[in-house]
Formats: C-alpha cells, structure tokens, sequence
C-alpha cells in the first residue's frame, strides 16, 4: 500500500507533529513542486507533507505548479492525497470554526493549467469527475474526524474561485445560488489532477470566515488568523487520526 500525503494550505506551511525523515526535492516533467517534499512519521505512520503555498507562503493559488505537485508525490509513493483548505463559509451552518470534508466542488478558475493530457505526446484522456473526491479516503476522514472529537459536516459543495483577492458579494451571490456551501481557491486544478493520476483524494476545509456579503461589514484579514489558530490543533489531531487508519 502506498502513502499517504498531506498538501498543507493556508496555515500549514509546516506540519506540527511531523517527525522527519527526509527531505526529497523531487523532480517533474513539469517543473519544480511548491517546495521540497518532506517524509516523516505522523504518529506511527510514515506520510508525505507538501506546502501547497511553498516555504512560508510565496505562492498565491493562481501560481501554484498543481501538476509538479501531484506529479511529484505519486512518484515519491504516494497513493491516497488530503488537500487541506482553509476556507470561507456560504451557506447558513457554515460559520467561522466549521469543519466539513466536501462531496462536491464547482470550478470557477480559468488560465491554470488544469490537465496532464494537453495533447501532442501526452494525448487526449477523458477521466469521470462524477464524483471528484475519493469515497473511500472521504470516509476514512470523517471516521478520523470522529475518533479526534471533531464535529464535521459529511457533505458540502465547494466553490473553487481564481484568487488571489476575495470574492465580490455579488460573486458569492452567484455561487450560493450553484448551490456552493464553501469557497475556495485551491481546489482546483489539485483534485482533477489527482484523479487524473489515479490518486484518491479528499478535501478537509476548515471555515475561518464568512465569505463577502454573508458577515458583518468587510471581511477582516486578523479575525480570520485567530479562527486559523483555532483549527489548527485539530486540524493535527485529525490527520494523525487518519495517518493511523
């Protein structure tokens, strides 16, 4: 069985309780990954831990290398992937310190490159996105979310925009109205990619503000931080959880 890895975003530029291993600069056929990979023991596993952001958050979402980095992990035995998101809440039960792992996404990014089957060499390949995130690491999560004590939502729809400035209230608006719980902007390329590579993935958003026109006045970058520090100590007991399963 391969490994599990863990794509940190917002606030996980590292991972607290990862006991390292190695650090593996792997290379792609299509450039660099955000940073080195680090291999280390999340309990007793060994998982794989990638900064989507790279090394102390240089990277805004619209230029982050999602190939290198899916690339990159599958060829260092990688088999399952967790995208971990920091994100702002839509739909009503949503709010600031919500946990949810999603069953679906709406993409609204544009100009990233979003396949590896581009055409020439690489040919044309049409991979089902029915369901975008993996079933069984999903499940696995929410028995993970349990065992740390975490309430967690076991469905939501996440809306993937293209960043890096925070949506209109307009445009969440229009995303509630698709029928989006959460917004984001990470969640894709990364999880069509996975598939692509044959990589189960899964989501776990965390909610660390109302997204534009759903709180109160204009969208607080500090208040935001303080629900981060909130999450994060669970956000650490969960995939140790998991890393165990």
């Amino acid at each position: 069985m391969g490994l599990l890895a863990i794509i940190g975003g917002t606030g996980f530029d590292v991972l607290d309780g990862l006991e390292p291993l190695a650090e593996e600069a792997q290379p792609t056929l299509y450039g660099p990954a955000s940073a080195p990979v680090r291999r280390g023991r999340l309990g007793r596993a060994e998982v794989l831990f990638l900064p989507r952001h790279g090394d102390q958050h240089r990277l805004p979402p619209h230029r982050v290398n999602y190939r290198a980095n899916l690339w990159a992990l599958k060829a260092l035995g990688a088999d399952r992937v967790l995208g971990l998101a920091a994100v702002g809440g839509i739909a009503s039960g949503f709010g600031p310190g919500v946990f949810a792992v999603p069953n679906q996404l709406i993409d609204y990014t544009y100009g990233r490159d979003h396949t590896f089957y581009d055409g020439d060499a690489a040919g044309v390949q049409h991979v089902d996105f029915t369901e975008p995130y993996c079933p069984r690491l999903r499940g696995d999560l929410l028995a993970a979310c349990a065992q740390a004590g975490v309430a967690v939502s076991h469905t939501a729809t996440y809306g993937a925009t293209q960043g890096p400035r925070l949506e209109t209230a307009a445009e969440i608006a229009r995303l509630e109205r698709d029928g989006c719980h959460l917004v984001g902007m990470t969640g894709m390329p990364e999880a069509a990619l996975a598939r692509e590579l044959g990589l189960g993935y899964a989501c776990l958003a965390f909610v660390v503000n109302w997204a534009a026109g759903k709180g109160k006045g204009a969208i607080d970058m500090a208040e935001i931080d303080q629900h981060l520090l909130h999450c994060v100590g669970w956000v650490v007991k969960i995939l140790t959880a998991l890393a165990a399963r």
